[in-house]
């Protein structure tokens, strides 16, 4: 067992070592083959290195030859460059003596089409005037220019308006005068207003003015009595006017004073008024309600409470029932807002009230319902229906 052990192992020693010798004899070998490729390097490094000599001496050579055709280059662009701008002055130049010569032959063409229109109106014109002094005068150009040409004296002028012509006929105002143009056409213009202000003869002239006359005298008949009947009406207007001020004005100091009595019952201690908002103007002044109850110092109604504007409100339309009796009143909830204090002091002024007049007051409060004479309502019993009844109670 022991030969066998030790033939084992050697034998996995010798296995051993053949891997060494095997991996050293691949080492050798990638050692060789590294050498060579390191030689390979060398060599072509070498002839790079030469390669690269030879492409330098070329290049410093190459250099040499572009520095001196870049100054000569430069030379000529600065020579172009010189030829340019020396190019460019005279193209301004030569383009400004154009837009020049363009603007004068602009103006000699309007001026050229100008003329050639104003020949041919002129032309027209005088066709115009040819044939006008044919159809209206029946006088030949010819004749019409000898007898009235630039070249003969001009007649006197007609007297103006308000003018006394002087009895001597050597007077100048009386001679011809020569011929100037500026004058005369003032003098035609002034005839040619005079004749427009003339206008057109129209025959039936009379009829129309006889028509028109008796528009006018319709028109003016019309005219008198719209005036009177506006004068009327104004008159109306300011009796109506007077009366609406006198009744308002009597109705307004009623009330206000009735107001200040109802409004001491309703707030005993308090102070309650009724101001007008312009007592000079009785037509379209407006009545402020100022209103201070007990232990208060507001009087505006905006800062009250709710219980206290709606008796305020109360005071102010039992004041008016007072100012201007009726036979009689419908008040719907008029107390609802108030405590039973208010309430009794409101149902004094509504028995008051009941002596002169009948109430009718919608209402759920009890005690106002025990002063009335008589209920309406509506019940419904237990099968569901409603059913109006009514009670007297007295």
């Amino acid at each position: 067992m022991e030969a066998r052990l030790q033939v084992r192992t050697h034998e996995e020693r010798v296995k051993g070592l053949a891997g060494r010798a095997d991996a050293l004899d691949r080492g050798a070998r990638a050692e060789r083959e590294a050498r060579a490729r390191a030689e390979q390097r060398r060599a072509r490094l070498r002839h790079e290195a030469e390669v690269a000599s030879a492409v330098a001496s070329g290049a410093r050579q190459l250099l040499a030859h572009v520095e001196v055709s870049l100054v000569r280059a430069e030379q000529e662009r600065d020579a172009a460059e010189r030829a340019k701008a020396e190019r460019e002055r005279e193209l301004d130049a030569a383009r400004g003596q154009g837009r020049d010569l363009k603007s004068e032959l602009d103006k000699l063409t309007d001026s050229v089409h100008r003329g050639e229109v104003l020949g041919a109106e002129k032309r027209m014109r005088i066709e115009q005037l040819e044939t006008k002094a044919l159809e209206e005068l029946g006088v030949e150009p010819a004749g019409l220019i000898a007898e009235y040409g630039p070249d003969q004296p001009v007649p006197p002028s007609p007297p103006a308006e308000g003018e006394i012509l002087p009895e001597d006929p050597e007077h100048p105002r009386n001679q011809p005068v020569g011929y100037v143009r500026a004058q005369q056409e003032k003098r035609l213009k002034a005839a040619e207003r005079a004749y427009q202000q003339l206008g057109k003869v129209n025959p039936l002239a009379l009829e129309e003015f006889a028509a028109l006359e008796e528009r006018h005298q319709f028109l003016s008949e019309q005219l008198e009595d719209l005036k009177k009947t506006r004068a009327d009406l104004l008159q109306v207007v300011k009796e109506v006017d007077e009366r609406v001020e006198q009744v308002f004005t009597e109705a307004y100091r009623d009330t206000a004073r009735e107001f200040e009595g109802v409004f001491s019952r309703l707030f005993p201690g308090g102070e309650g008024r009724l101001v007008l908002t312009d007592p000079e103007n009785m037509l379209t002044t407006g009545v402020d309600v100022e209103a201070r109850p007990p232990g208060k110092k507001v009087k505006r109604l905006s800062l009250l409470s709710g219980g206290e504007r709606s008796l305020t409100a109360v005071a102010l339309l039992v004041s008016i029932f007072k100012a201007r009796p009726s036979p009689f009143y419908v008040m719907d909830e008029v107390e609802a807002a108030l405590d039973d204090t208010n309430l009794q002091r409101l149902i004094r002024i509504m028995q008051e009230l009941q002596e002169a007049s009948q109430l009718i007051v919608i209402t759920h409060q009890k005690r106002t319902m025990e002063v009335a004479d008589a209920l309406y309502g509506v019940s419904m019993q237990g099968d569901g229906v409603s059913k109006v009844i009514s009670q007297r109670l007295r």
